[in-house]
């Protein structure tokens, strides 16, 4: 047996469950230590990175998924860690006002859990939805899975920018402890039976995590499309820990306007995946390619448009431009999603959450390394300059060409496999 769509869709609730909490980290609470605190946007971006860096612990993950045990465990136990680690991130935030030494320790902590929590539970799920979905089905539930985790990241940054002024640290904390109580309980409901309903089979083999690893990067097409996913991942996140911070410094915006504008991107990101699944999967239109190139190359534009809002001083075309750019993301995360999908069985059997583990690793290192580079680049360009718009416009405009770098790599990348993936994107043929 495999995974019906609608076991498909319940899984996704568990990836909307993930963007929920993780948006609250990466864009509110970053803003608030930059804007409100006034600290140094590296700050953020350091704890940011350390979350992302303890997620090369992703593979092992998979490793275990692939040998056998109850996933479901790893899952909802992920999902409880990372709800903690939310709850730590906000409270230190808040004492941080009070007392500095002590809410960076307390963030530390909180953001190494938000680490484990996000690895355990994510790469379990993704090694799941490899193992048990049926091949031509698993690009499309690539496409409901992450449409559904974008939409639980729109949303949750949309709602709280809305509950979220006036600002409070009591405020704060209560809606994050809602948020993440939340997505515990819809977890729970979400995959409770799930994994007794299919058939999976575990690897039952006497190879240790090591060796497992080095035969997955031993194959080509594996190892080169993680040197891809690190690549095109480092430009697309480099903007994550600046753009609200730009938007405040820039454009005047309040916590709960830079929080709503961060919602807006996410929407851009849901529409530009959306658009891609249906065309691709449904409609047949372009190749994986031709839409991570498209993606790539939109990507770059936007960019551009944001960073020539702030020197012209328009405003009203920040918004606009911040759309763009989520649409055009969005584009280029559902092809290079549904190439990951369609790739991870290829190979040796009994190894899609290892090679997904090793995808998700190189993504989380890339987030993690963009994210701090955009944001340490962000304060040395300040420093430099005396204007805020030149100094983060410098920083997207270097976004902007590695995006254009991507999409030069992804011509050789993405053709090297082309053929079997869009097989795996055409179901019933």
């Amino acid at each position: 047996m495999t995974l019906s769509w609608l076991s498909i869709a319940r899984l996704g609730l568990v990836q909307m469950c993930l963007g929920a909490i993780v948006v609250l980290t990466t864009s509110t609470l970053n803003r608030l230590m930059v804007v409100e605190l006034a600290l140094p946007a590296v700050l953020p971006g350091l704890l940011v990175a350390l979350h992302y860096g303890i997620q090369i612990t992703r593979p092992n993950w998979g490793f275990l998924s692939d040998a056998g045990g109850n996933r479901t465990i790893f899952i909802v136990g992920g999902m409880g860690v990372l709800a903690l680690g939310g709850l730590g991130a906000a409270w230190g935030v808040a004492l941080m006002e009070a007392s500095f030494a002590a809410g960076l320790s307390v963030s530390i902590a909180a953001y190494a859990l938000i680490g484990v929590g996000v690895g355990a539970s994510g790469t379990s799920l993704l090694a799941l939805l490899a193992t048990a979905t049926a091949p031509h089905r698993r690009a499309a539930a690539a496409t409901i899975t992450w449409l559904m985790m974008i939409f639980g990241i729109a949303a949750t940054a949309g709602t709280v920018g809305a509950f979220l002024d006036p600002y409070s640290h009591a405020l704060l904390l209560r809606i994050v402890a809602i948020v993440a109580g939340g997505a515990v309980l819809l977890t729970i409901l979400a995959v409770w039976g799930v994994e007794r309903g299919v058939e999976a089979q575990p690897a039952h083999d006497e190879q240790g995590f090591v060796e497992g690893l080095k035969e997955v990067w031993a194959e080509r097409h594996a190892r080169n499309f993680t040197i891809f996913v690190f690549l095109s991942m480092t430009a697309y996140f480099m903007q994550e820990l600046i753009l609200e911070p730009y938007a405040g410094l820039v454009f005047g915006l309040t916590p709960g306007e830079s929080t709503s504008l961060s919602g807006a991107q996410n929407g851009g990101v849901f529409v530009g995946m959306l658009v891609v699944g249906i065309a691709a999967t449904g409609l047949r239109l372009g190749s994986l390619r031709s839409w991570v190139i498209a993606g790539c190359l939109g990507s770059a534009a936007s960019l551009g448009a944001i960073a020539a809002a702030g020197s012209a001083g328009l405003a009203a075309a920040l918004m606009p431009a911040v759309v763009a750019l989520g649409l055009f993301n969005g584009m280029f995360a559902v092809a290079a999603i549904g190439s990951m999908m369609a790739l991870a069985g290829q190979g040796r059997e009994a190894r899609e959450g290892t090679r997904m583990g090793l995808w998700g690793a190189a993504q989380a290192i890339a987030a993690g390394f963009g994210g701090l580079t955009g944001a340490a680049a962000a304060d040395l360009m300040r420093t430099l300059t005396s204007s805020d718009a030149a100094a983060f416009g410098t920083v997207f405009l270097a976004e902007a060409a590695l995006f254009l770098v991507a999409a030069l790599m992804a011509l050789k990348v993405i053709e090297t496999a082309r053929a079997p993936r869009r097989a795996a994107l055409m179901p019933g043929e």
